[in-house]
Parts: structure tokens; sequence; C-alpha cells
């Protein structure tokens, strides 16, 4: 489904991405692991285009380096940033409506209900505007808003960022589900306790490079590794 290959990247001038390859199959769920600046929310922003990259990004046969994030978008890639992106004078509604990609009224109201039915919260807050909501309920928001497109492919970068535990376990529901409808998922998570038990497979990254692909009982048995690349 994805395929990266020798990914470079170097924002502002200086290198963050030193040859990155990957691949995700369709219904996969990979962790993207690392300390902080080791270059896991700079390969999110490449696979989207807000990053400028050298090297190979195939998605579903296509090549996809250098297209802008509209158009990659299109392509059925979900983004959801390290940032709450929300419209803050739009009510909840109208934030997610930003979401849904068809004109089709019967269309627009499954795709409402499927909001609802994920984030039973945002229903209550539908009319409220998005400025108005806690930093969690933000999250909630933007992470609900990514999710109507119904996208092939899904890369969150701190999807629980701010949440309460009652949520993250709701969330860990809906990547679950998403999974489940085929859907694959590149996952930035600093709750690696959820990450590991959602993955398939996780990648470590060090030094702008992937230093370790494996399964997360493979990960939780490399003492070496895990203190080299991970813990603090």
């Amino acid at each position: 489904m994805l395929q990266v290959d020798k990914l470079h990247a170097a924002p502002g001038g200086q290198p963050v991405l030193r040859g990155i390859s990957l691949q995700i199959a369709p219904g996969e769920i990979v962790a993207l692991l690392g300390r902080n600046g080791s270059g896991r929310s700079t390969l999110l922003k490449a696979l989207i285009g807000l990053v400028a990259a050298e090297g190979s990004i195939e998605w579903e046969g296509r090549r996809i380096e250098g297209l802008a994030p509209h158009r990659i978008a299109r392509l059925g890639v979900g983004y959801l940033p390290e940032t709450r992106d929300v419209f803050s004078r739009l009510s909840v509604q109208q934030n997610l409506a930003l979401g849904v990609r068809t004109s089709d009224r019967r269309l627009r109201d499954a795709a409402f209900d499927r909001a609802w039915r994920m984030f039973p919260a945002l229903y209550e807050r539908r009319a409220v505007a998005a400025g108005r909501l806690s930093g969690g309920e933000q999250q909630m928001l933007a992470l609900c808003r990514s999710l109507l497109a119904q996208p092939r492919l899904l890369l969150l970068d701190e999807p629980t960022e701010g949440l309460a535990p009652a949520l993250v376990a709701q969330v860990g529901q809906v990547l679950a589900a998403c999974k489940a409808d085929g859907a694959a998922v590149l996952l930035v998570e600093q709750r690696s306790a959820l990450a590991l038990a959602l993955a398939d497979r996780c990648l470590l990254i060090g030094a702008g490079r992937i230093v370790f692909e494996g399964t997360a009982e493979a990960l939780q048995g490399n003492a070496y590794i895990r203190q080299e690349w991970l813990e603090v």
C-alpha cells in the first residue's frame, strides 16, 4: 500500500531524515517510535507533502513525492498533526463538515452518524464553537474530522495528546475499527503502552534512520535497543 525508499529531508537546512525506508500493508497498524527530535513528525509531514523530501514515496502504485498535500489527501491519505488544527469560530459540526467529501445529503448524514458514534461527547457539543472546547475536546474534534473522509491510510501524530484516560481507550477502539475496515495506520504516540498494544509492527527512529523494525514483543525483549534509542 505504502512504499517509502531512501527518504531524506532537511527542513530549514538541517538534515532530519537520513534514508528512511519502510512499507505498510492494508489493514496494518505500524507504531512509529523514537525520542523527541528523532524525526517522527518530520516523516509524517514528508509523507503528506508538508516537508520537501528526496527519495521515493509510492502510494497504491503511484509516486506521490512532490505532490501538494491536498492532492495526496484526495488520493486517500488522512493526516492528523500534533497541533490541534481546528477552526475556532466554526461550530463542532461545521468543523466536521469540512472533512466530509460529498455533497450527497444521505452520505453526509451517514458520515455525521459515524462521527457521533465514534465520539458521543462531540455530539453533545456539536453547536459549540471549536475555540470554546477544551484542549482534549479539540484533539477529539481534529481526529474525528480526519476520519470522516474514510482515508485508506492514516498518518497520526500524537492522537491522544491531552485526552483523559477514558477517551484514550476510545481512540484505541476507533483505530482498531479502522484496521478492521482495511485502513492502514502509521501512528506516532507518546503513550507507548497504547501504541504497542495496537501495533502489528513497530518502527524505531534514531538519528533520522530506522534502527529497529519488528513486533512489539521483539522490541520489549530487546533491552539494548530500548535503552539506546527509546528510553530516557
